[in-house]
């Protein structure tokens, strides 16, 4: 099995769309870092001073008014039905603050788990794909014919196949994700702040990213495992958008109840570790009317973790029946 998947590996690295696949993350990441560089810049002289004439209108406009907008509201307060707002939330008017007007300052801190949670989608769909072009390149040319005449035993070069995708995108996810991560931190602390970057501001970006590489990994596992049921590359990347489009897009919309059982918010709830969702709750009021209100459920960690690892084995097992037992030629 070693012998196999490490010839399989070889042949991944030698194959031109995956060198070609792993160039273009580089180039989407480094025009992830121009952007930021970008948004962190700080503002024009401009922009600078119509911010300092904005933030000069609204201190005056304080200090001529508080007083007499918060006596106002007080006795507004006073008038109200019980149970009354707590009056420090109904009636507080704050001074105005220089850092409130203009753009705010990039925060590292802020920035960085959107960030990796936006780039591990990129690093799945990019595993998928080109795990799926690997195995499905055999079935379209016949290759695999000859393969399995060198070597017969089926459920192992169906296992080596998969683990060639799934360790090959390790590295790549690994360097992406670093080069994001230090290119990002270089450029806010430049042009934004990362005062705020504790131990465990970075112990936790450390879990995300380890998180994403191991969705990587199984991005290009069930890859492999779809373009051997497919055997196309095009067909594979249909059956994901096809998927991406009236499954996650239209009926999870549709019926936002069975959210929880889409792929889409288990792999955020693998990646941000925990995640929240809204679903609407509806009933009929005593006016006989009918009110509807979202309702903010969470959709935790290890649910993400099962579901995500279940989807895999069956996907897998599934995979190598097939394979176990399919003509290669049908």
């Amino acid at each position: 099995m070693v012998r196999l998947t490490t010839v399989e590996l070889r042949r991944l690295v030698a194959r031109r769309m995956t060198v070609v696949g792993v160039i273009g993350l580089l180039l989407i990441t480094l025009l992830l870092l121009f952007a930021t560089w970008l948004e962190a810049r700080p503002s024009s002289a401009e922009e600078q001073r119509a911010a300092q004439s904005q933030y000069e209108i609204a201190h005056q406009q304080w200090v001529d008014g508080h007083v007499a907008n918060e006596a106002a509201c007080n006795e507004q307060w006073e008038k109200q039905p019980d149970p009354k707002p707590k009056r420090e939330d109904m009636c507080s008017y704050p001074e105005p603050k220089p850092e409130e007007f203009g753009r705010p300052p990039t925060v590292f801190a802020e920035l960085m788990p959107e960030l990796l949670h936006g780039v591990s989608y990129l690093l799945l769909f990019a595993a998928f794909l080109l795990g799926a072009s690997f195995v499905a390149a055999e079935f379209s040319t016949g290759a695999i014919g000859n393969w399995l005449t060198f070597e017969p035993r089926r459920l192992q070069v169906y296992g080596s196949k998969l683990l060639a995708a799934a360790i090959g995108f390790v590295p790549v996810a690994v360097v992406v994700l670093g080069v994001l991560v230090v290119g990002t931190y270089l450029i806010v602390d430049q042009l934004g702040s990362t005062a705020t970057t504790t131990g465990k501001v970075w112990g936790d970006l450390l879990a995300t990213a380890g998180r994403a590489v191991v969705l990587t990994a199984l991005g290009a596992a069930i890859g492999g495992v779809v373009g051997l049921l497919l055997r196309h590359t095009a067909a594979a990347i249909g059956l994901a958008m096809g998927y991406l489009v009236l499954v996650e897009a239209i009926f999870g919309n549709l019926l936002n109840k069975v959210q929880p059982w889409l792929v889409k918010l288990n792999f955020d709830a693998f990646i941000r570790h925990d995640t929240t969702y809204y679903v609407n709750q509806c009933s009929s009021t005593s006016d006989g009317g009918y009110l509807c209100n979202s309702v903010l459920k969470t959709l935790t960690f290890e649910r993400g973790a099962w579901y995500l690892g279940i989807l895999a084995v069956i996907l897998v097992v599934f995979g190598a029946a097939v394979f176990h037992r399919r003509d290669i030629n049908s």
